[in-house]
């Protein structure tokens, strides 16, 4: 997996092959049964369509995590969405971000999934966190891959 982070722009930029269509891999971003695989358990409710909601839960649905809008929708190529986390108080009061999902086909089958994250300047305690985003991928890839999820980290 190729990572960057511009400072100056405050952007995350992740990249990486699945073995998996390009359909195969939209379908695990967007299937709520799915994400809840690879995401940390997370319960998510949403339509994708733009301008649509996607709120995202903890898994006994107790506290809900993110509260997102839909901004482009170009399945199975390209989602965006704003990015807000509420499970802490520190980032639910920080500006919200960006997160560009581009999923492009390749030879042989496979898909290259990059994955921005981008707005963060002026929301330093979330931009911190984010950087969990390679673990989140890490564990989509093995998903998609293996139907086994990677075990938790701490």
């Amino acid at each position: 997996m190729t990572t960057a982070t511009e400072p100056d722009t405050a952007t995350q930029v992740y990249q990486l092959y699945i073995n998996a269509s390009q359909e195969e891999v939209w379908k695990a971003i967007t299937d709520p049964a799915i994400v809840a695989r690879f995401f940390h358990g997370a319960r998510v409710e949403s339509t994708y369509e733009v301008g649509s909601p996607i709120r995202s839960w903890s898994p006994d649905h107790s506290q809900q995590w993110g509260d997102n809008v839909v901004l482009e929708c170009d399945p199975p190529r390209r989602l965006v969405h704003t990015w807000r986390s509420l499970y802490d108080a520190e980032m639910a009061s920080e500006p919200e971000s960006r997160v560009t999902w581009e999923i492009e086909p390749q030879p042989g089958g496979i898909a290259k999934l990059t994955l921005v994250h981008d707005r963060l300047d002026a929301s330093p305690k979330t931009a911190a966190s984010v950087r969990g985003w390679s673990y989140i991928l890490s564990n989509l890839k093995t998903v998609v891959e293996t139907g086994e999820a990677l075990p938790p980290i701490v």
